[in-house]
């Protein structure tokens, strides 16, 4: 998943962070209201982290004015607040869910898992691609009954061809959803990785149909 985290405390933030990124999940991180709502206004995101108490812009006025402008992205809001009021107010401003400081580490992760499982949000935890599976809870990847072996970002990279399986992505869609916002990215890093995947997912199985396909001047599509 690309996650938003909208958090204003640096050392929560990072915390969050690096365990969201020990999960495979990629993650961008504002540390006002103002750039969060900017990033979520024009990035493309999975999930918002989203704290209730911001410098700028606070966690309400984000969560309602995404919701007025169309749109639907979950959104799980953290807040030291603990009165019943108080989570009210998060949910009438279109918040998902609602998570009080201080919280485990491990509660956090149960609630995004349980987001994704949302229809609205389109997250399949057993993703199958002709011989090719990819199981985003366990992060098992077989084809066949081979296992392969991925780094984190060709985790990431796989995920994403394969939930639009069978469509033509350009180079920029899969930096912006793969890449953190202020990832440095050179022009043939997308290329690199590609090969990367075509060395674990294709080459190993000579006599099997390539899955990873260049459409040359659009981009990468996988499967048919």
């Amino acid at each position: 998943m690309k996650i938003l985290l909208v958090e204003d405390e640096h050392k929560i933030a990072n915390f969050i962070k690096q365990g969201l990124m020990q999960e495979r999940h990629v993650v961008d991180v504002a540390y006002d209201g103002t750039t969060g709502y900017d990033l979520a206004s024009s990035e493309s995101y999975d999930l918002i982290i989203l704290d209730r108490l911001l410098p700028g812009m606070d966690g309400i006025k984000i969560c309602k004015d995404l919701r007025t402008s169309g749109n639907h992205t979950p959104i799980l809001m953290l807040t030291a607040k603990t009165q019943t009021m108080d989570k009210v107010e998060g949910f009438e401003s279109g918040a998902d869910d609602y998570l009080t400081k201080p919280f485990a580490f491990e509660e956090l992760l149960a609630r995004i898992k349980a987001l994704g499982r949302r229809p609205k949000s389109q997250i399949e935890e057993n993703i199958v691609v002709d011989s090719l599976s990819l199981n985003t809870s366990t992060f098992e990847v077989k084809r066949y009954d081979t296992l392969i072996n991925l780094s984190s970002k060709e985790f990431s990279l796989l995920e994403y061809l394969m939930k639009h399986k069978g469509k033509i992505l350009t180079k920029e869609q899969i930096i912006g959803h793969v890449w953190s916002y202020d990832s440095d990215i050179l022009p043939n890093t997308v290329e690199v990785f590609i090969g990367y995947l075509r060395n674990k997912v294709d080459k190993p199985f000579k006599n099997k149909k390539s899955l990873i396909h260049t459409i040359r001047g659009f981009g990468y599509r996988l499967g048919e």
